[in-house]
């Protein structure tokens, strides 16, 4: 019954509250007023004219609801004369929550002809952004609202392209503030995933790398088979875990085919890689290679204190096929001969020269031969020399014996 009461109380302020002129301006003590000019102008009023029932000339009766009337006109019911600036006029339209579809006191004109949402008139240029329920505001909070969802849907959007290594995409439609908010956050959230992916990458690669050192078979985790980058990422880090094996595993091979190599004892490894089967081998030839050369050392140094070939007592005929190359390759000695005979030849003292004291023995021996050739030439001139005098001696006597024949005669 209480709340019936209430509700018909609220419905009689209603419909007094229509009965009354609907104008601004304020009320004298008999409960009418002068129609402002303004007033005019909206086609609000004419003249002087009476308020809440007031007339001509109010009498006792009513005086009590003539003053309660006038007092609560001049509490709300303002004109735009009433206002000493138009910062007012918007502080006092905006404390009261006053809009295009809410303003009693009818600041803003009278009909949809001129309610526009602006009280009063506005000064040039003037932000009507700051004016309660003005297009302009509403047009504000509409444009906060869609960068501030834009600001959320494009960072997650972002972030999620970025966390999954798709590339940038800012093709987006919507309201101007929406789309630059939007790319703003897009393009935070892209770098703050993009930066997790490759993270995320650098993992995958660590752990297909870590797979490849252990074995040949390219076993890609469940989780890195949703994502093709992931996949790749494992992928190239198993081959570089297979090669970095690979290489120390050839390398092990290699050394062992060099040491069986210059052992001269072939065990080539059976059931492995063929790469590894190719080091060992490699690796073999060399060390052969080498322990060629240590033989053809052998018989290059032989020749220095050899004045012939004598096969060394070895019972691998590899080896001594090798010492014999190695002792026919010293051209060397040709010099030594040559050097030591014509020191001989020459009827020089003998002298080894220091370069040719380890193969004094050669030296030697062709020194002698020189020497003994020296000593031959040497013979061969004096009986030469003897027998030239003995013509001359002979002819110088002939003429005599016929000079002193002719002086007898």
């Amino acid at each position: 019954m209480k709340g019936f009461t209430i509700l018909l109380v609220l419905l009689s302020l209603l419909s007094l509250q229509n009965i009354a002129e609907a104008h601004s301006g304020r009320t004298d003590s008999s409960g009418g007023h002068n129609c402002s000019e303004k007033s005019q102008a909206k086609g609000l009023c004419t003249g002087y004219h009476y308020h809440n029932g007031g007339g001509e000339s109010p009498s006792s009766s009513s005086s009590s609801s003539s003053s309660s009337s006038s007092a609560s006109n001049q509490s709300w019911d303002k004109d735009c004369s009433d206002f000493s600036s138009y910062e007012e006029v918007v502080e006092y339209w905006n404390s009261k929550g006053y809009s295009k579809t809410n303003d009693p006191e009818k600041l803003d004109g009278w009909g949809n002809a001129v309610d526009d949402g602006i009280p009063c008139e506005a000064p040039g240029g003037y932000d009507t952004s700051k004016i309660n329920g003005s297009d302009a505001q509403l047009a504000k909070v509409q444009a906060e609202k869609d960068s501030s969802n834009g600001e959320k849907e494009g960072y997650t959007v972002g972030l999620t392209d970025g966390s999954t290594g798709e590339e940038e995409n800012l093709n987006v439609d919507g309201s101007e503030a929406y789309v630059e908010s939007y790319k703003t956050s897009y393009l935070k959230g892209y770098a703050e995933g993009l930066e997790k992916f490759e993270a995320e990458k650098n993992k995958a690669t660590e752990a297909g790398q870590a797979l490849g050192s252990k074995q040949d078979e390219l076993v890609v985790p469940e989780g890195y088979q949703k994502n093709e980058q992931l996949k790749t990422a494992f992928e190239e880090g198993f081959n570089k875990g297979v090669a970095i094996r690979d290489e120390a595993k050839k390398k092990e091979y290699e050394d062992k085919g060099y040491n069986d190599g210059k052992k001269d004892i072939n065990n080539e490894p059976k059931n492995i890689k063929d790469i590894y089967i190719e080091a060992y081998n490699s690796g073999f030839e060399k060390g052969q290679t080498e322990l060629k050369e240590s033989y053809s050392k052998k018989g290059y140094e032989a020749a220095y204190t050899m004045l012939e070939y004598k096969a060394p007592d070895y019972k691998n005929e590899k080896y001594i096929e090798w010492y014999k190359e190695g002792f026919e390759s010293n051209k060397e000695i040709k010099s030594i001969q040559d050097s030591a005979y014509n020191q001989g030849l020459s009827g020089e003292k003998y002298s080894v020269p220091k370069i040719y004291l380890k193969s004094e023995v050669i030296y030697k021996h062709y020194y002698d031969q020189g020497y003994e050739d020296y000593e031959e030439e040497k013979k061969e001139d004096t009986a030469t020399a003897a027998g030239g005098l003995g013509v001359i001696i002979f002819g110088w006597l002939a003429r005599r014996f016929y000079v002193a024949k002719k002086m007898v005669g």
